[in-house]
């Protein structure tokens, strides 16, 4: 019988080290006693396996071994080190050992493992900072005060109590201090303490502090920290994470100012109406509510549960928050009383949707009241506010064609309101149209764009919107009878066209729609304002204007409509 001795429970590395050995050497699980720091020394414990053969091949693992050894090294069960050495010593013979579920030591291993990943859970979970104010270098609250709460606590010694204060002071290595004989204070300049320490008591049900003390220091990096736990403490400095020996509960403070601040948190988010007690007792066992404080109240809660839930259905329901834009193109009324119409964009326009009208101002009217009762807009019409319909004389010399209404053209109900047509409107001045000449209206009617924030963010129309819209254009086109239409834009252009047309190319030529109607085309406002050269922008500037002059005298001499 061979006897091998590991620094501490959860020392992997040692295991490791030791298991090798001992299967390069060929000694089976059966013949070594394992034990850890704290265990008891077996009576009939032997001496020190014997060294391996040099020409020894080393032991060979699959890929998931180390992973499921490390989590079982942490597992309490005194018999985890011969479990791993049985596995370690079986895998150089069964390579598929692991693969077998059924198999009693792998199935033991992956409960191991199991327990342990979900203790760790817990651990994240449910560990409760307090924050100790330190002064003068001495801690302000006292550490080692007896705990009035009958708490089945581990026993501790009384000198590892003593380290774990004196580490909270002074935050040393705990380790060296609690392991190492005293040593001469080596003379060095006095570090001013921090101003606070967060202390918590933990009891895990496995050896998972040095483990998952990585875990608190990425959460808590800025903090000063300390974890106590029956077995083993873990301090964090900012810099890096010692350990020292276990803790009593009455080592680590009962409460902080925060206590009744986080209570009270945790009371505003708790909701009655969602009480499931067997749910939370899961989530939550029952053992953990003494180190957290917010379990003071659960119970209270919990009683108050049915008559807030009573309350809360005798107020009703809390109405909606209402959106900063609503739709209002798409009565809901409107929408139920319509049949289910195909969706796509290449639909015909109905035919009662072209039925003349005698008055103008009917005519307008019916358009926008036809367009308001169609079930089959795009989706992204229920973000817009309204549609934005075309306006100006009836028979105007030009008729402006823009792409579609913008963020003001959009709450205001207007087109051409916005910084594209304010620009749009100075040029036509200047090119001698007044207003009173012309007609102004979009391909598109309502306002795309994606909301990001507080802005919105004009979207193009894309083809299919361009087809949608287009009969309500052209019947638009119609009753205004204008003697030539203006295209703004690429988008305006393949609308009256009903194709898709360069604008460069084609800009200040004097073409003829599908139906035979004059337009000419020249680019958007929109474009001189996006034009960063100043230079460029007012030389497109006047060349927009010398557009217009151009469409006003060629519509002059157009016949009227």
């Amino acid at each position: 019988m061979h006897e091998v001795a590991l620094a501490t429970p959860d020392d992997f590395e040692g295991w490791r080290t030791a298991a090798r050995a001992l299967v390069m050497a060929g000694i089976p699980p059966e013949e070594v006693e394992w034990r850890a720091e704290g265990d008891p020394v077996p009576l009939f414990g032997g001496g020190p396996p014997p060294a391996p053969p040099a020409d020894a091949p080393p032991p060979r693992v699959p890929r998931g071994f180390p992973d499921l050894a490390q989590l079982v090294i942490r597992h309490r069960d005194p018999g985890r080190f011969a479990l791993l050495h049985g596995l370690l010593y079986r895998l150089q013979h069964e390579r598929g050992l692991l693969d077998d579920a059924a198999d009693p030591a792998v199935s033991r291993a992956n409960a191991m493992a199991r327990a342990v990943r979900r203790d760790a859970h817990k651990m994240h979970a449910f560990v409760r900072f307090r924050e100790v104010r330190v002064e003068d270098g001495a801690l302000a609250a006292p550490l080692a005060a007896p705990d009035p709460v009958a708490v089945p606590d581990t026993p501790a010694p009384a000198r590892n109590a003593r380290s774990v204060a004196l580490a909270l002071r002074d935050h040393g290595a705990l380790e060296e201090a609690a392991e190492a004989p005293p040593a001469p204070p080596a003379p060095r300049a006095p570090e001013p303490p921090p101003e606070s320490r967060f202390v918590a008591w933990y009891e895990p049900e496995h050896h998972i502090l040095r483990a998952e003390s990585a875990f608190f220091t990425r959460r808590f990096a800025m903090l000063r920290w300390s974890i106590l736990t029956p077995a083993l403490s873990a301090h964090w400095d900012g810099e890096a994470v010692t350990f020292g020996p276990g803790a009593r509960r009455a080592d680590a403070p009962a409460e902080d100012a925060a206590e009744t601040l986080w209570r009270a948190y945790f009371a505003s988010i708790f909701n009655p109406a969602r009480l499931k007690p067997d749910a939370m007792r899961a989530e939550m066992p029952r053992k953990y509510w003494r180190n957290l404080p917010e379990a003071q109240d659960i119970p209270r809660l919990m009683q108050e549960a049915p008559r807030r839930v009573a309350e809360m259905v005798a107020r009703g329901a809390t109405p909606p928050v209402e959106r900063r834009q609503r739709a209002i193109h798409l009565p809901a009324i409107i929408r139920a009383a319509q049949p289910e119409a195909a969706g796509s964009v290449d639909s015909p326009m109905p035919a009662d949707l072209l039925t003349p009208n005698e008055s103008f101002a009917e005519a307008q009217a019916a358009l926008r009241r036809d367009l308001l009762a169609r079930n089959d807009l795009p989706p992204w019409t229920a973000n817009a506010t309204q549609p934005v319909m075309g306006e100006g004389p009836q028979h105007p010399l030009l008729m402006f064609v823009g792409e579609q209404p913008g963020d003001e053209e959009d709450l205001k109900g207007h087109p051409f309101v916005g910084p594209a047509g304010r620009l749009w409107n100075k040029a036509l001045e200047e090119a001698g149209v007044t207003r009173d000449e012309a007609y102004v209206t979009n391909a598109v009617k309502h306002f795309k764009f994606t909301p990001t924030g507080k802005r919105r963010l004009h979207q193009s129309p894309d083809a299919g919107d361009i087809t949608f819209y287009r009969p309500f254009l052209l019947r638009e086109i119609d009753f205004v009878g204008p003697r030539l239409i203006v295209t703004l834009g690429a988008t305006a252009l393949r609308a009256v066209s009903g194709r898709a047309m360069p604008v460069t190319k084609l800009r200040s030529s004097l073409l003829r729609d599908p139906e035979g109607r004059p337009f000419y085309p020249t680019v958007h406002p929109s474009y001189l304002l996006r034009l960063p050269d100043p230079a460029a922008k007012a030389r497109e500037y006047d060349r927009f204007v010398e557009d217009l002059g151009q469409a006003a005298a060629t519509a002059r001499n157009l016949p009227a409509r």
